[in-house]
């Protein structure tokens, strides 16, 4: 499967034609880097956001660091408890951030963000494997569906990896 398709209008639908697309592309895949790479690349391409990519959990040095991404440059390596990356490691919970100007010890990696949403995404003996980090251009793009489905699709990159 080289190519996702979405006819979707709403975010609801959109997230429902790319979930089943997304598991197929995964599947077979045993390289976690390679499948966090087409999996930012598909959730650019069907929401448009302006980055979107995975930061890796070093538990040794307690920081994440920059993985598989599709947008701008970005920040390399975040302190746990630090920005919202940080936070969603420290507290275990997907963040969602409405305007990343009011949020406290936000990271601006890019002037040109102004949403966030981060995804705890899990080993399968519940250790912290990466965050999904998402930014957008403008004051709330994320809510609660966009928690629910990258949740979602959090679970099926655990199911899928060690």
């Amino acid at each position: 499967m080289n190519t996702i398709q979405t006819g979707g209008t709403t975010k609801v639908e959109i997230y429902q034609e790319i979930l089943p697309q997304i598991e197929s592309l995964i599947r077979g895949e045993p390289d976690l880097t390679a499948n966090l790479a087409n999996i930012s690349a598909v959730l650019k391409a069907a929401f448009g956001w302006l980055w979107v990519g995975f930061y890796l959990a070093d538990h040794n040095r307690r920081e994440l660091v920059l993985g598989p991404f599709q947008g701008p440059p970005a920040c390399t390596r975040i302190p746990y408890g630090h920005g919202v990356c940080g936070q969603a490691w420290e507290k275990g919970t997907t963040i969602v951030v409405e305007d990343v100007n009011r949020h406290p010890d936000h990271i601006a990696c890019s002037s040109l963000s102004q949403s966030e949403i981060v995804v705890p995404v899990w080993d399968k003996t519940r250790r912290l494997a990466a965050v999904l980090d998402a930014d957008a251009e403008t004051v709330g793009c994320f809510d609660g569906t966009d928690a629910h489905y990258l949740g979602r699709l959090a679970e099926i990159i655990t199911r899928r990896h060690d």
